[in-house]
């Protein structure tokens, strides 16, 4: 007989995980959000506008970290260009925003300021539709899961894998980003979309929407985590780690590796679209440089600090990586990039399974 869906998702967590993510749904929906908007500013109890962002960006970049180890982890297909699907999520969320700046920008036009300056006339087709809330958040799924449809379908069909799979996705990226930096192109070029004003018709810098941005932010990685351990813990999730491990034998058997690694390769672009589509309010800017490898890259190695193949792993390596960032890029901001090389460096030497790996050894080691 058949697990129903709703118990077997009840089933994919034990019981301290629950614990532990209802722990955190009350720190980020509730408490810190609270104490942003409500707590005065000079009360040392007051989440500041700093650290409120902060903590919503790192958030976002622990949902790309999660949909990085559903394909990496998983299904052993390493991304170098998974920093376009985020970006374009950015994007696309961005027009919506850049929209509702009205005619408030600094040429008081109903068009964006860069369209403006550069002569423009009208809205090009693309940009149809761009100030409806609704088809912009279609928009953020749609364009990102066609993209990655069409580009996933030819490459597994062609069954390439390994480190050509992975120089394929860096070329598409960095393609990417020489296309968005083009002034041609309608999308800010390389100063891309900033200087947002509004949200829903509310303030976008106010204490309240920036506490629904992080709440929102968190929301979406508990979601992300609770889907991940759900399929990973099927049917779907054993077939995709058998296809990982021994791909010729899957097809030996029956199974058609070709559908099985384009629905995850799609999802895992389309979780980073949504992330990059709250990341860019609450940043403020959403530019081509977001599609540097450079930053595809960065995704690789939150995952590989955390620990492939664990989906918290990688939440724990975005944030240990992040939080670096943001210190060594202000205390020694010409030495961050060698920090980040060797950081990769020694995890890939002397911490394969990553800070998780780690933490299972300490503790085995501990009950042995």
């Amino acid at each position: 007989m058949r697990t129903p869906v709703t118990l077997r998702f009840l089933t994919a967590l034990p019981r301290s995980g629950w614990v532990a993510l209802a722990l955190f749904a009350a720190i980020t929906l509730v408490l810190l959000p609270v104490l942003h908007v409500y707590v005065p500013h000079d009360n040392p109890l007051h989440v500041s506008n700093y650290a409120i962002t902060l903590g919503g960006k790192i958030m976002c970049y622990a949902i790309v970290a999660v949909a990085m180890d559903l394909i990496w982890g998983y299904a052993g297909i390493l991304s170098l260009g998974h920093g376009v699907f985020f970006a374009l999520g950015g994007y696309a969320f961005g027009m919506y925003l850049m929209r509702q700046i009205g005619t408030d920008g600094s040429y008081h036009s109903t068009l964006p300021d860069f369209m403006v300056f550069l002569d423009w006339k009208a809205l090009p087709w693309y940009w149809s539709g761009s100030d409806s809330f609704l088809w912009a958040l279609f928009l953020v799924l749609a364009v990102p899961a066609l993209l990655a449809a069409i580009f996933g379908f030819f490459a597994f069909r062609s069954r390439i894998k390994g480190v050509y799979f992975s120089i394929i996705t860096q070329a598409l990226t960095y393609a990417a980003m020489l296309f968005f930096f083009r002034n041609e192109t309608g999308f800010g070029g390389n100063n891309g979309f900033t200087d947002f004003r509004r949200l829903l018709g509310y303030d976008i810098t106010s204490p309240e929407m920036r506490a629904v941005l992080f709440a929102l932010s968190a929301l979406m990685l508990m979601l992300t985590l609770l889907l991940g351990r759900w399929m990973m813990t099927s049917k779907f999730g054993r077939v995709l780690t058998a296809i990982r491990d021994a791909e010729s034998r899957v097809m030996f058997i029956g199974y058609n590796p070709l559908h099985y690694k384009l629905f995850i390769w799609t999802l895992s672009a389309m979780l980073c679209a949504v992330a990059g589509a709250l990341y860019v309010p609450q940043v403020g800017i959403i530019n081509p440089s977001e599609m540097s490898t450079a930053n595809s890259i960065e995704i690789a190695i939150w995952t590989a600090v955390g620990g492939r193949a664990t989906l918290i792993g990688p939440v724990i390596g975005a944030v240990l990586v992040n939080l670096s960032k943001s210190y060594f890029t202000l205390a020694f901001p010409d030495y961050w990039l060698f920090f980040l090389g060797a950081l990769f460096v020694m995890v890939t030497l002397w911490l394969p399974e990553g800070v998780v790996g780690l933490w299972k050894r300490i503790r085995n080691r501990g009950r042995a």
